[in-house]
């Protein structure tokens, strides 16, 4: 009756891109950044386990292209779109803002079409380093600088955030090698450390 997949290999996936959606409501409309950064925190669980766990089903080859596609395109909405919004809602609202959101989105673009590119073609080739910061790496950056601006005065807490987004576009795109974390650890760490945030989120500011 509907074209897209909708079972339970993308479901987690889906709940991410919703939480992204909440999460930028939250933050332009309600002006409740702290919970839209909490659905940032749950985005980005949920991107840490819904490859794992699609591949731990029984799959289509299309299944699989479209999980693909449809991971880089959630990316877009919970780790560039809703980062942005809770940004502006934090008060980075000045014209040169526009021009680092701008700079934010495009090489987000660039390094996702960039990856997805370099993974068709090298389908069978284990990747052991990130090249330049992940898109996804926001669900935890922009939470830590939230709870380090709680700390600082208000206009100390604009210039931390400006900062922070002319410099994240470059990571995203610079050229450099990063060791990527992997197995079991890894999955514990994330998640330990997206609770932790949580935690901390719900208890400190407003």
């Amino acid at each position: 009756m509907f074209i897209g997949k909708y079972n339970r290999t993308v479901i987690i996936t889906y709940v991410g891109v919703s939480a992204g959606v909440v999460g930028s409501f939250l933050a332009t409309v309600s002006h409740l950044p702290k919970y839209a950064l909490i659905c940032l925190v749950i985005a980005g669980i949920c991107d840490l386990f819904d490859g794992a766990f699609a591949r731990g089903c029984k799959r289509t080859k299309e299944e699989e292209a479209f999980g693909v596609q449809i991971d880089s395109l959630s990316d877009m909405i919970n780790f560039i779109m809703l980062p942005i919004c809770i940004f502006y809602s934090l008060g980075l609202t000045y014209w040169y803002h526009v021009i680092f959101y701008v700079a934010f989105a495009l090489t987000a673009v660039i390094r996702l079409a960039y990856f997805n590119v370099v993974v068709n073609a090298n389908d069978n080739q284990v990747v052991k380093h990130y090249q330049g910061i992940p898109v996804t790496s926001t669900a935890i950056i922009v939470p830590i600088l939230w709870i380090l601006a709680q700390f600082l005065t208000l206009n100390a807490s604009l210039v931390l955030f400006t900062i922070a987004i002319a410099i994240i576009p470059l990571l995203f795109i610079l050229n450099i090698k990063i060791p990527k974390l992997k197995g079991l650890p890894f999955y514990i760490t994330m998640s330990v450390l997206a609770l932790i945030c949580t935690i901390i989120l719900l208890l400190v500011g407003v």
